[in-house]
Order: C-alpha cells, then sequence, then structure tokens
C-alpha cells in the first residue's frame, strides 16, 4: 500500500508543480477554504449575536438557497464572459455581503436573511473553474483522472479541515471575526485565481464571445435554463449523482443519533472523521489503478462499491464500530466522485464545462438535503438503525440507475481544442 501512495503521491507532485498549473491549483485552493465552513459559520455567528437555533437554521438554509440558485448561473456567466470577470466579481461581492450580515445586522432584521442569500449567489465558483480548466488543460488521460483524484482528495481535506481551520480562527476572536476572516481569504484567493495567466485564459476570455455567437441550435441549448442538462448523459450523470448523495444526507443524521444513543455524544466528531479519512485513503490506495479502466464503465462499479460500504454501519454494535465501519464502508466515496468530475468533463459541451461542473455540484448539494430531510423524518419511527437501512438502500437504487446509464455515459461530447499546459 505505501508503495501505490507513494506513486500517487509522486504523480500529484508532477502535476501540481508544472508551469501554469501550479498558480491556479494552488489559489483554488486558497479560494475554496469558505466553501465547507461557511454554513456552519453562519450557525455560530447568528447564535452569538443572541440568536435562536431557529433563526440560525434560517440564516444558513438561506445561504445555501442563494447558493444552489445563483451558482449555475454564475458559471454561465464565467462560459460566456470569461472565468476572470466573474471571479473578480465575486472575490470583490462575497466578503462584502458577508461582512455585511456580520457587523451590520443582527437576528430578526430583515437584512440579514437577505444578505445570506446573496452571499450565496455570489459565492466564488472556483470549483467549477478549477475544474473545468482540468478538462481543458492538454493532458494524457492518466493526468486528468490523476488532476480529479486531487479534487477529490482536496474536497475531503477540506471537510475536514475547515472547520478546525475554523475553530482556531475563534480561539483568537468571536464567531464573527472568524467568518469575516475566512471570507475575506476566501476573496483573495479568488482574486489570485483570476490573475493567474494559464494558456487556457486565451480560450475563455478572448473566445468566449465568439462561441457564444454559434449556431442558433447551439445558442438555443445553451441559453436555456437547464443549460447542460439538456444533454441525455449529463442529466443522467445528474440523475446518478442526486440519488449517490440521499445516503450521505441520511446518514449525516444518523451518524450523530447512533453516537448519542450510545452515550458517547462526546466522540461525535471522531466517528465523522473516520468517514473522511476511510474516503482518503481509498484514494491514495486504489487511485493508481483507476485510469486503466473506462470511466462509464468503473464508474456504475464504486458506486456498487459505496452502495455495499453503506450497509457496514448496520453491523455497528458501539462507537467504535461504527467508526471502523464507516472507515472501511467510505473507501471508494472519493474514488466515485473524482469518476463522476471525469465524466462530466467526458459528457458535457465544452464550452459550457464550467456550468456542467456547477450542475454537478448541485445535485450532490439538492441530494444531501434531501436525504437529511428525509433522515429527520424517519428518525424517530426508525431510529438511527433504521436511518442506516434507508440510505443503503438509496445507494443501491443509486447503483442500479448507474449500472443502467452505462451506455449513456459512454458518449462523449465534442470539446474545443484543449489548452497546452506548458505554456504559449
Amino acid at each position: 500500500m505505501e508503495a501505490k501512495s507513494n506513486g500517487l503521491a509522486r504523480r500529484l507532485a508532477a502535476l501540481l508543480t508544472r508551469r501554469h498549473v501550479a498558480g491556479p491549483a494552488w489559489w483554488s485552493v486558497v479560494s475554496r477554504l469558505p466553501v465547507y465552513l461557511m454554513s456552519l459559520a453562519m450557525v455560530l455567528v447568528v447564535r452569538e449575536q443572541g440568536g435562536s437555533y431557529a433563526q440560525a437554521g434560517l440564516v444558513s438554509g438561506l445561504y445555501t438557497v442563494g447558493m444552489a440558485l445563483g451558482s449555475p448561473l454564475i458559471a454561465r456567466w464565467a462560459d460566456r464572459r470569461g472565468q476572470r470577470t466573474v471571479l473578480l466579481a465575486t472575490g470583490v461581492l462575497y466578503p462584502t455581503a458577508l461582512a455585511a450580515l456580520v457587523w451590520t445586522t443582527g437576528p430578526g432584521d430583515w437584512a440579514q436573511p437577505l444578505l445570506a442569500v446573496l452571499a450565496g449567489v455570489v459565492l466564488p465558483p472556483a470549483n467549477a473553474c478549477m475544474r473545468s480548466l482540468w478538462a481543458r488543460l492538454r493532458l494524457r488521460d492518466d493526468e486528468r483522472d490523476t488532476a480529479y483524484l486531487w479534487e477529490a482528495l482536496l474536497t475531503e481535506v477540506l471537510v475536514i479541515g475547515a472547520p478546525l481551520m475554523l475553530a482556531a480562527l475563534m480561539l483568537t476572536g468571536s464567531a464573527g471575526r472568524a467568518l469575516t476572516m475566512v471570507a475575506a481569504i476566501g476573496g483573495v484567493g479568488a482574486i489570485g485565481l483570476a490573475f493567474v495567466r494559464v494558456p487556457e485564459d486565451e480560450d475563455t476570455d478572448g473566445a468566449a464571445g465568439a462561441e457564444a455567437a454559434g449556431d442558433a441550435d447551439d445558442e438555443t441549448s445553451r441559453g436555456s435554463l437547464l443549460g447542460p442538462l439538456r444533454s441525455q448523459p449529463m442529466l443522467a450523470l445528474a440523475g446518478v449523482m442526486v440519488l449517490g448523495a440521499v445516503p450521505i444526507g441520511l446518514m449525516t443524521l444518523a451518524i450523530p443519533a447512533f453516537v448519542d444513543a450510545h452515550g458517547s455524544r462526546g466522540s461525535t466528531g471522531l466517528v465523522y472523521a473516520c468517514w473522511g479519512v476511510g474516503s482518503a485513503v481509498g484514494a491514495l490506495w486504489l487511485g493508481h489503478s483507476q485510469s486503466q479502466v473506462a470511466v462509464h464503465l468503473r464508474f456504475p462499479r464504486l458506486v456498487l462499491a459505496f452502495a455495499l460500504g453503506t450497509a457496514l454501519p448496520l453491523l455497528a454494535t458501539t462507537p467504535l464500530a461504527l467508526g471502523l465501519a464507516l472507515a472501511v464502508g467510505s473507501v471508494p466515496i472519493a474514488l466515485m466522485a473524482a469518476s463522476e468530475m471525469t465524466l462530466v468533463s467526458t459528457v458535457a459541451d465544452g464550452r459550457s464545462l464550467t456550468e456542467a461542473f456547477t450542475w454537478a455540484s448541485v445535485a450532490t448539494v439538492v441530494g444531501d438535503a434531501l436525504g437529511q430531510q428525509a433522515g429527520g423524518l424517519l428518525m424517530e419511527p426508525a431510529g438511527p438503525r433504521g436511518v442506516f437501512a434507508a440510505a443503503f438502500g438509496m445507494a443501491l437504487v443509486a447503483a442500479l440507475v448507474a449500472f443502467a446509464c452505462r451506455g449513456l455515459l459512454g458518449r462523449k461530447a465534442a470539446v474545443p481544442a484543449p489548452a497546452e499546459a506548458g505554456g504559449r
């Protein structure tokens, strides 16, 4: 396992230190720091201001609604006008909106929920911009697989590490000050990403207008409300992603309920960490072999492996056993996420990649939210074990749909000529 992990580490290092790749890759990390902690930070801020949990939940929920509604439109703007313009605008507007929410409003003020929605809408699209750039750079298939594996690993690291960073910032000040600082860091990252010079800039900023002026049929498709989702393969992939995210939402509710029922509420964070650690280890352990199988064939297998992994918590009888079950069962998650990104880059129209990646993220958010809502409704009558069983059932449904859609997912969309990764 160590040799395999070291091989992947070498490939990641070679890719992320390459000219024209290192700059955008690392600026994108900085710009994405707020993504994985802002909902929690908002809850802490509203509570610090004296608001109730209901008010805190409303503000956090509206932020998520704004993000879900606004991100496809922001991404479409990036595809048409160039990523630089959008990253600069959102890099300024996002921290400004959050600073106004923290320092000029309070619980019960009419402006606080409006600013929460606005902040969600203008979240810098760093995730989608970076993932679409990986698709456009001139990389070998195995290098592009490595790039998307890096994206999946980065998600796991940020999910675990970003809340720890928030906690560290709160040690030196209030939740409001910590939120403002994290938002400012994210804004600086977006602006830095906008100014990094890469070969792809010429295509997105200079040729975006020319591409937007293409034939009428193409313009109608790209100008529709659904955009890339008008493509059957992309719609099928988004559907599988929604179904696959529902078990995540269900387990998000079931894990703390299980731990609490066994009288070990203080260990909830450690049990959650096992979930992320298992996913990261799986990527490092098995990621070296992923490009040997066509992505549309390996993706359904990974969804099935994920489904089987969700069954393991049903066997747990203690929080320690649950942590072990989550660590083992989560091994395919990062690999599945990396395959999803690779599929987006192949089935989506190359001129709408930023929006396509955004719709993929929205699909995951929607599935997660549906799972959490269903978990809340099921918890009282069925208990944590019943919710774990529901998660297993939904994951099996996702696997069946993924296998049924293999033919669609194997269709490749035409893409513009990729940019060179080595300079111009």
